[in-house]
């Protein structure tokens, strides 16, 4: 097999760790691949820090023509003959190649969004062009978002959020946190990490947590990114007089570090196609609650691997996180149970494999 992966993305978030670790995977397993990806991106520095045989170029928006040609160029010079395509700008492009040189070269669309595709009859022939030969989806939430504009739905799978549990040694708490913020020893830490974007709903985390703060005094609230809302949440803890009580840390790049400080995991968000930080959480020990909506039921069983609740609720984060820090049985459980879940079904090499059947399938 020679494998074009390519993303039209410039953010750096659980889809773009995903690149990183099927190429990582695949290196030893396949004949040979390539990398194409923006320039200036988190993705692109890993690329050149591990020797990948990578291309970068400028944001796709300003250089369509450019992108088109390199794709053309790596076919190639490569000898590819298959590509795997990671984004919907960079489907778009693979399409416009795939046209405008005759080429048919397969492809495979790892889907994570959940999102309609069938909005207008542009977009439904692109996800049903004849040489898109499947769609793999990171879940059932997906699939079943894509199934009413897929004519042939034996075209759909699934091949789930992964994690590298080389890259979280550490399990325990170590006062990192405590120290670097200057927090007392006994503070308790409820944390997220998350883009500032709508779907992520930290207004929910943000109203839990004062519901938490009236009960218990020693919660303090740590949120982990940054994004478009940034400013706008934290206008909104300074006005529910929470400024004292929350730490936003910005981009970090010590997760694996400070992910095990947190007490507890509070993943609020409303529009999840999997939540790959979910099993960061399970490698590093913390246990989670989370919204019983989307993906994230395929990750998180309730009660067993974590707690889940109703999305935009905060009152039942608020009572579900105060219950895993009163009850020291019931967080040992959900640690141990998650840290089998994730060993049994997510790590890297696990779901890297399942990725290398689908493309396989699609070659003979």
């Amino acid at each position: 097999m020679r494998l074009l992966q390519i993303t039209a993305s410039n953010v750096w978030r659980g889809h773009e760790q995903q690149i990183v670790y099927y190429y990582d995977e695949f290196d030893s397993k396949i004949e040979h691949q390539v990398l194409l990806c923006p320039t200036d991106t988190r993705l692109a520095e890993i690329a050149k820090e591990k020797n990948y045989t990578f291309y970068g170029l400028p944001d796709y928006s300003k250089s369509k023509k450019l992108w088109i040609s390199t794709i053309n160029k790596i076919v190639k010079e490569h000898n590819i003959d298959i590509i795997l395509i990671h984004n919907s700008k960079a489907h778009t492009l693979c399409i416009m190649y795939s046209l405008l040189y005759r080429s048919k070269v397969p492809m495979v669309f790892f889907r994570t969004l959940i999102k309609k595709i069938d909005t207008n009859a542009l977009r439904k022939w692109k996800y049903n062009y004849k040489h898109l030969k499947k769609l793999v989806c990171v879940s059932q939430a997906v699939v079943d978002v894509l199934k009413p504009a897929i004519k042939d739905h034996s075209r759909l799978s699934i091949v789930g959020s992964a994690t590298d549990i080389s890259e979280f040694p550490k399990k325990k708490a170590t006062g990192l946190l405590l120290n670097e913020f200057n927090l007392p020893t006994d503070t308790i830490l409820i944390g997220n990490i998350s883009a500032f974007v709508p779907f992520k709903d930290h207004y929910t985390f943000v109203n839990a947590a004062k519901i938490i703060k009236s009960k218990n005094s020693k919660v303090k609230f740590v949120l982990v990114g940054k994004g478009e809302m940034e400013d706008e949440i934290k206008a909104y803890v300074k006005e529910l007089g929470l400024e004292n009580d929350f730490i936003f840390t910005g981009f970090r790049k010590d997760i694996p570090e400070i992910f095990p400080e947190f007490d507890v995991f509070m993943f609020t968000s409303k529009l999840e196609p999997t939540g790959g930080v979910l099993l960061e959480a399970y490698n590093c020990h913390v246990p989670i609650v989370a919204t019983n909506y989307g993906g994230i039921p395929e990750v998180v069983e309730n009660n067993k691997t974590g707690i889940l609740c109703e999305k935009e609720n905060p009152v039942a984060f608020a009572e579900a996180a105060l219950k895993i820090i009163e009850d020291k049985n019931l967080r040992e459980q959900l640690v141990i149970n998650g840290e089998k879940h994730l060993l049994d079904n997510f790590t890297k090499e696990i779901i890297a494999t399942k990725m290398l059947k689908e493309l396989q399938e699609v070659l003979n």
